[in-house]
């Protein structure tokens, strides 16, 4: 087969193997490299050998490519994590802080657990179910028998008092 009839062959072709490119590997950038490299290989292969039944030639070339792309991406992935061990790891994501920041952060909380602990015994129930197990107004209210109106605002004054503490020692 000439090159000129892969030449039209590929041009007529380049679309419908563009889309399975991009299904395959998920970026139209990586796709458009794939495909240039499809384009080179089948050229390489002719020159070398004839090609009898060319188009699924291409597209296998070009489908291989990608999942060569695509297992290469995995195998550098599990390197990247794999090859690191388990406390750098955690170290690069969650940093130590600095010990003056350790201390302002253990006032804050000695501060707030101290505001906390002077709020009426409800108050500090809807306090916990809030913020600490996520519970909506209406489920608060039901659970200690008021309305939903009340928890709100028992709550924004707890904020306000959180808030207050916050803004003393910021």
């Amino acid at each position: 087969m000439s090159q000129s009839r892969f030449n039209a062959l590929f041009v007529h072709q380049r679309l419908p193997l563009l889309r399975t490119l991009q299904r395959m590997v998920g970026n139209p950038s990586t796709a458009e490299d794939l495909l240039q490299e499809t384009y080179l290989r089948v050229t390489r292969a002719l020159g070398e050998r004839p090609v009898t039944h060319l188009e699924p030639f291409v597209f296998q070339t070009a489908r291989n490519l990608a999942l060569d792309h695509l297992r290469a991406r995995r195998a550098q992935a599990r390197t990247l994590v794999d090859d690191v061990p388990e406390q750098v790891l955690h170290n690069v994501a969650a940093p130590l802080g600095s010990s003056e920041d350790a201390a302002h952060a253990e006032q804050l909380l000695r501060h707030l657990s101290s505001q906390l602990g002077q709020l009426s015994p409800r108050q500090q129930r809807i306090f916990v179910l809030s913020r600490v197990h996520g519970a909506s107004y209406v489920e608060i209210a039901e659970q200690l028998k008021v309305s939903a109106s009340t928890v709100q605002k028992e709550l924004k004054l707890i904020m306000a008092i959180c808030m207050g503490v916050a803004d003393r020692l910021g």
